[in-house]
């Protein structure tokens, strides 16, 4: 990267140019995704102001930042008047909104996801997933179960000793980064890709004995690989949401594998001569 052209860069690209540059490749386009958007970024930067501020809390001080994070970014997907149906994490039932402030959106969230991490000093973020209502003017909790590829976007924002935040529209994923000084999340990473072939590999070894055979075969080659390559580091941050599967209800998980083609492919293997 070169430093000292990004200190001298006056044209800089900001997530609001970057959606409305996205919005004018669409001539039909009215501008309600990118008015979405905004809110959920106006949500992002009150909830690093939040976490920067009660980052010390424990306990039941941490359930109030748990509530407080929820609250705040309810209030500013309502006020975009932009959609009609909200799931959040933190709470049991599905939003449905009130015909006033309907939208054609449903959006899917964790609106602090390791807020329990706090105390040991890892990142938290907010995560959070946009379809489109099938009928806005007939909104069922059958909208929100569809895959996740039928997701018109997708991202999340961490907060650390940075704030960035990573979204994808379904062509390439970019990333940007706070810049407090000017309140604007701006362009630091675009067209991040996942490398072929990756040196780390991210895994709750407490589950192990829960682990199918071809998992277990994969870890055990990160650890002691067969080919003499030098073993993988292991990293434990966090987790992640299956996109593919088609949910029966709204706060259904299941097990998924990311990570680089190569290491994909060599899972695919493994489960192929079970």
């Amino acid at each position: 990267m070169d430093h000292a052209g990004d200190t001298n860069r006056t044209d800089l690209m900001t997530i609001t140019r970057f959606v409305l540059n996205e919005q004018s490749k669409y001539p039909e386009s009215r501008g309600d995704f990118t008015i979405l958007i905004s809110n959920i970024v106006l949500g992002c930067k009150t909830h690093r102001t939040c976490w920067r501020d009660q980052c010390s809390m424990f306990g039941e001080e941490q359930k109030k930042l748990d509530v407080l994070s929820n609250e705040v970014f309810v209030k500013a997907l309502v006020s975009s008047g932009r959609t009609c149906l909200l799931v959040s994490e933190e709470l049991e039932e599905a939003i449905f909104v009130t015909p006033s402030q309907h939208g054609k959106y449903i959006v899917v969230f964790d609106p602090l996801d390791g807020s329990s991490n706090i105390d040991c000093g890892v990142s938290i973020g907010t995560i959070f997933g946009i379809y489109m209502v099938k009928d806005k003017d007939n909104v069922t909790l059958d909208d929100v179960l569809q895959p996740g590829n039928k997701m018109l976007a997708a991202g999340y924002c961490m907060y650390g000793s940075s704030c960035t935040f990573v979204i994808s529209t379904g062509n390439g994923v970019n990333g940007f980064t706070l810049d407090p000084s000017l309140g604007e999340f701006i362009l630091t990473h675009p067209n991040i890709k996942v490398p072929r072939k990756g040196k780390i590999y991210s895994v709750n070894e407490g589950n192990a004995k829960n682990w199918d055979e071809p998992t277990t075969k994969y870890v055990e080659n990160c650890k002691f690989p067969k080919d003499g390559s030098p073993p993988k580091s292991l990293r434990y941050i966090g987790k992640e949401r299956a996109l593919d599967l088609v949910p029966s209800h709204i706060h259904e998980r299941s097990p998924v594998f990311l990570g680089s083609y190569e290491e994909m492919e060599y899972i695919k293997e493994l489960y192929a001569a079970c």
